[in-house]
């Protein structure tokens, strides 16, 4: 009898267990139900909305232009071809969760760029992905919270503070192309320019926010190898849709690494902000003062106030410290690398640059530029700048915009739509641009004022522009004085692939770089001195 009765308590114990299952079960059916629903009149009503601007063919109502947008060089001949279909902008969706409006033409460029910082915030489709990395930091936060960052970050880009990095700038160079000259006596005469510039960047980066020698470019640093394994991560990401949502890409063998990657670089820069805190405390203590030595980035958000006298804290010092090594050294190091590509495509640009570094360093005890050189190096600062516009490391800005914005042609970008403004589409748009995929540096001569304000946009522009342009300016000229000052480039190929490289084949990830690799060759030249005028 009792087995009995124990079997009927046991039969009834697992028939209300699964009377609790089918009730969850339900309960999540029709929260999926609910949660389909709504996606589905949110994507009809983006539709509505959008259909003021032409929209290229779609493979499906639902899906979109999913797949569509492609990291390679075929992804930007694609841009290419819409930008000469649509002249100004278009709208595109990928399937019903993301809609985008895409401009290319500076009159719909700029009051998207120009829009008030209080009604435009970064989206979730570019920037979301940072935000374990780079916490609320500038570049990502928004409202009153970026306009107070905005305020006190300033001052570490200003002028003075700029004048202090250009030495910086001359050491890290100085150790590349040490390497290099290394390099060539070895016989090694074609090097592949973004892995020497990468590490480069970072060197001279890592001096100018932490005061830190690492040594980078001759010996390995974990944190230097963490910031590149997050870049890496990072692109991965982005390109695959099920990874967008951080309860899966956790869970996921490249998000563990993310995470190994991610601890490294806190941790580095956590030390570094606790350390030079507590020194900054105990100097003022014991009112001495430090062994005299040039402010870093680090010790001068330390330092900043707003109106209120209060200052960053600890976790926003390092989030802006991490902002700067990751949104400084890629782009520069992209920048520099099309530079050279370009004048060593184009050896009477690469000489009458060479000539101007020449005229402005003879008869020095020393091959060092200076802060005051910059503003002397016209025509090469104009090569640069052709450069920034053919080969822009960064291929499009993205924003969100809390009311609607008003285009020209009585179109309107709705509130919470995601803006693609295409740098890459915009720099190479025909109706802006004369012969636009050509090397001219003569567009960007000073005294050409001519060009529409947003043309040129390869730090951004308006109230949330690239804070740190200056500050990239100045390393790119100084890099590229120096480069060009010691060695003659020349176009060069892959040594694993010869001539079957098939020429350069762009690649847009993070900031834009070249399969397999940009290849130089490089011609070592005598190294002028007070005792050898310069011929003219």
């Amino acid at each position: 009898m009792s087995l009995l009765v124990g079997v009927l308590s046991l039969v009834l114990s697992w028939d209300r267990l699964g009377q609790v299952l089918y009730a969850v079960c339900a309960g999540l059916a029709v929260v999926v139900a609910v949660w389909t629903v709504r996606l589905l009149v949110r994507h009809a009503w983006y539709t509505h909305r959008l259909s003021c601007f032409s929209k290229p063919p779609v493979d499906s109502w639902l899906k979109g232009h999913l797949g569509k947008m492609k990291s390679t060089e075929e992804g930007l001949l694609e841009v290419d071809e819409l930008v000469k279909t649509f002249k100004h902008s278009c709208s595109w969706f990928i399937g019903p969760f993301y809609h985008l409006v895409r401009v290319f033409h500076p009159d719909y460029v700029k009051p998207l760029l120009m829009a008030h910082a209080n009604i435009t915030v970064k989206d979730e489709l570019i920037y979301d992905h940072l935000r374990p990395w780079l916490g609320q930091s500038l570049l990502i936060s928004n409202g009153e919270v970026w306009s107070r960052k905005r305020r006190l970050l300033t001052p570490a880009f200003h002028f003075d503070i700029l004048k202090n990095y250009v030495n910086m700038f001359n050491t890290s160079t100085n150790t590349m192309h040490d390497k290099w000259r290394r390099l060539v006596a070895d016989g090694t005469t074609t090097i592949e320019m973004f892995d020497h510039v990468t590490l480069m960047t970072l060197d001279s980066l890592l001096k100018c926010a932490f005061s830190y020698n690492s040594n980078c470019q001759e010996s390995t640093s974990e944190y230097v190898s963490a910031i590149v394994q997050l870049s890496d991560l990072i692109i991965d990401r982005r390109q695959n849709l099920l990874h967008h949502w951080d309860w899966i890409y956790w869970k996921t063998k490249q998000g563990k690494q993310f995470k190994e990657a991610l601890s490294v670089v806190h941790r580095f820069t956590r030390d570094v902000v606790q350390r030079r805190r507590a020194l900054i405390s105990q100097q003022r203590e014991t009112e001495t003062k430090a062994p005299r030595r040039k402010k870093d980035f680090v010790d001068i958000i330390l330092l900043s106030k707003d109106e209120d006298g209060h200052g960053l804290t600890d976790e926003e010092i390092q989030a802006e410290a991490n902002t700067f090594m990751f949104a400084g050294h890629d782009t520069t190091a992209s920048a520099i690398c099309w530079t050279l590509y370009n004048l060593a495509r184009h050896p009477d640009y690469q000489e009458k640059c060479r000539q101007e570094v020449t005229d402005l360093m003879e008869g020095r005890d020393g091959q060092n530029i200076d802060w005051d050189d910059l503003a002397n190096l016209t025509f090469t600062t104009m090569c640069i700048r052709e450069s920034l516009r053919l080969h822009s490391p960064v291929q499009a800005v993205t924003r969100k915009y809390t009311q609607d914005v008003a285009l020209p042609g009585n179109r309107t970008v709705p509130q919470g739509t995601i803006c693609l403004v295409s740098i890459y589409g915009t720099h190479h748009n025909p109706t802006v641009w004369t012969n636009p995929y050509d090397f001219e540096p003569q567009r960007f001569d000073p005294t050409n004022t001519d060009r529409s304000s947003h043309a040129f946009i390869p730090f951004s522009s308006g109230p949330r522009n690239c804070i740190g342009q200056k500050f990239a300016l100045a390393e790119l000229r100084v890099v590229v004085a120096l480069t060009l000052l010691r060695f003659r480039l020349a176009p060069g190929e892959n040594p694993e692939l010869g001539s079957r490289s098939g020429g350069i084949r762009r690649l847009p990830q993070l900031v834009l770089r070249a399969e397999g690799g940009l290849w130089l060759q490089l011609e070592p030249l005598p190294t002028p001195t007070m005792d050898t005028p310069q011929a003219k």
